[in-house]
């Protein structure tokens, strides 16, 4: 009796646990197997997802940092306050004030790629120059007027943060293009002053401007590519304000890495402002263009 007990309490376990273990597996429906995927090839499961080469042309995000050197051509006018023309010396910063001519600059710049043809670019650029020299010349600076042979401490700051959004109307595996809009922040600011007497003058400004942009890359081979930008606006008011904003670049690169790139380019920075109608009329004309040596990082 308990031999026969005994054993059927082991079939009774051993017919419960197959039948938790039938619970558990799932059963194959028609539905299922329409929806299963399709048995890749040992050649599918070994092939690239993408024979598209790394280049600017297919690159989703980029940072560069450039080491720029430009030469610049300044010219400088800070007027009296409350002129209704103006009234102050127009000076070249770099002969009448001694400031450098030739810059050596760091850039950084973004770039990201969203969808397959929209861009949006961020890229900043600052420039600080201090000099104390003898004047050459009689000069108006602001309420002040400064005689040649005075010592005369100037100091002259030029910032720019752009915002630029292009589409690429042209897209294919080599060769990219596109047109779209730009948004500039500036800011200059001028400073002279006679050291060792009050005699102290300045001025600043700080405003947006927009510029219609247009780009353009070009994958020449495996690691070599070039690409090149414009982007300018002018504007004018008569009796008031006229201003000219311009940025050219263009460069080539050699695609060192999958990732990272080296490359030379060429780069014209313009600004061109002329405030009349102010409490304090003001003008800064600046011409920055030289060599650029670049690193660029993208994926």
């Amino acid at each position: 009796m308990r031999l026969g007990l005994v054993i059927l309490l082991c079939l009774l376990n051993a017919g419960c646990a197959l039948w938790r273990k039938d619970r558990e597996e799932p059963v194959e429906t028609r539905q299922d197997r329409e929806k299963a995927e399709e048995v890749l090839k040992p050649s599918e499961v070994l092939k690239p997802e993408s024979l598209e080469l790394a280049s600017p042309v297919s690159d989703h995000f980029y940072m560069r940092l450039s080491y720029f050197q430009p030469t610049l051509t300044t010219g400088l006018r800070v007027d009296s306050s409350g002129a209704t023309t103006p009234d102050g010396t127009l000076l070249s910063a770099e002969e009448d004030l001694g400031l450098d001519d030739v810059a050596n600059q760091a850039r950084i710049e973004f770039d990201v790629r969203m969808g397959e043809r929209n861009h949006v670019r961020v890229d900043y650029f600052k420039l600080n120059r201090f000099q104390e020299t003898l004047l050459p010349r009689n000069i108006e600076f602001g309420d002040f007027t400064f005689n040649a042979g005075e010592r005369f401490r100037s100091k002259l700051d030029w910032r720019m943060l752009s915002l630029t959004y292009t589409y690429s109307l042209l897209k294919s595996e080599r060769f990219e293009a596109g047109l779209g809009l730009g948004i500039h922040i500036l800011e200059v600011k001028a400073e002279g002053s006679e050291p060792g007497t009050l005699n102290r003058e300045g001025d600043s400004e700080v405003g947006g401007a927009p510029t219609f942009a247009a780009n353009a890359a070009f994958r020449i081979s495996k690691r070599w590519a070039i690409t090149a930008r414009a982007q300018t606006f002018k504007l004018e008011r008569e009796n008031e304000f006229s201003g000219e904003l311009s940025d050219f670049h263009a460069d080539l690169q050699y695609r060192w890495r999958k990732n990272f790139a080296v490359g030379l380019g060429y780069t014209r920075l313009v600004t061109d402002i002329d405030i009349i109608d102010a409490d304090q009329p003001f003008k800064f004309d600046m011409d920055a263009s030289g060599p650029e040596l670049f690193f660029r990082a993208s994926f």
